[in-house]
């Protein structure tokens, strides 16, 4: 396998997805570099990694600033070495009805999911450009394309996500692998962590789905390894993320004009 052996830096890993890509890179013998604000939990996953067969290392890092991120490649490089596969996988939710979300929560959101991307590859892709070797695992979400209502800044966030790495996978291929992943729902914290006008309606409906779903993080984590040893740009590793990518893409239009009476009809249940 291309990814067996690799030295990883993987954001957002002291927990769920994260935490699932660190074991399934262990598990081939990797050396991880696992980067959070959470540092308990990084800890935690450090252990898991060793367990698995894997090296860990573990740094404190903010994605919304710059020179945190910055100081996260440097501290990488120079613990690991080389760098053959980023995951900006780092992410938080927010969501309510457009008028009701707060300005603050975009601009938090945005820094998070967006900046926090741009930041990773920015700091990480030019030494694999020059090495001429390297995989990016941009993490978005189906939302991004799909864009469901009530979920305005998460939903900006993921496309602009996608859209980023669709620019990438054009300007960095075929030597540099950028792949961006969009699953639906799975156990993870996110829903947890979420802020916005979403109300426990909507927070019990997206617990269910996460707590039903077949597909659960250590099976997104690997399909998202193996799409990026494939060389895929858009990993979608659910059933029910694909026909509705699928559908959207046959009528754009009919297909939001339906996610909109389905909102409708929702919120008249409210």
């Amino acid at each position: 396998m291309a990814l067996e052996g690799s030295t990883a830096v993987i954001t957002g890993a002291a927990s769920g997805l994260g935490r699932a890509l660190a074991l399934e890179l262990a598990r081939g013998g990797g050396a991880i570099m696992i980067a959070d604000v959470d540092m308990d939990g990084a800890s935690e996953t450090a252990e898991l990694v060793r367990r698995a067969g894997g090296t860990a290392h573990i740094a404190e890092c903010d994605v919304r600033k710059w020179e945190q991120v910055e100081a996260l490649a440097e501290r990488s490089r120079a613990e690991l070495g080389a760098i053959d596969v980023l995951c900006n996988n780092a992410g938080v939710a927010v969501g309510g009805p457009f008028e009701d979300v707060e300005l603050e929560h975009w601009e938090w959101c945005i820094d998070i999911n967006l900046w926090g991307v741009i930041y990773g590859c920015r700091a990480f892709l030019p030494a694999m450009r020059q090495r001429g070797k390297g995989y990016v695992l941009n993490v978005a979400s189906a939302a991004g394309l799909l864009n469901p209502p009530e979920l305005g800044p998460y939903n900006v966030t993921k496309s602009a996500v996608v859209g980023l790495s669709e620019t990438l996978f054009a300007e960095y291929g075929p030597a540099v692998h950028v792949s961006v992943l969009c699953p639906t729902f799975f156990k993870t914290g996110i829903a947890d962590n979420a802020k916005g006008a979403l109300g426990e309606r909507q927070a019990k409906i997206t617990r269910k789905l996460m707590e039903r779903s077949k597909v659960q993080a250590p099976d997104v984590a690997k399909a998202a390894l193996e799409g990026l040893e494939r060389g895929d740009l858009h990993i979608v590793p659910m059933n029910d993320g694909r026909v509705m990518w699928g559908l959207k893409r046959l009528g754009p239009r009919r297909f939001q004009a339906w996610m909109g009476k389905q909102w409708a009809r929702g919120r008249s249940r409210r």
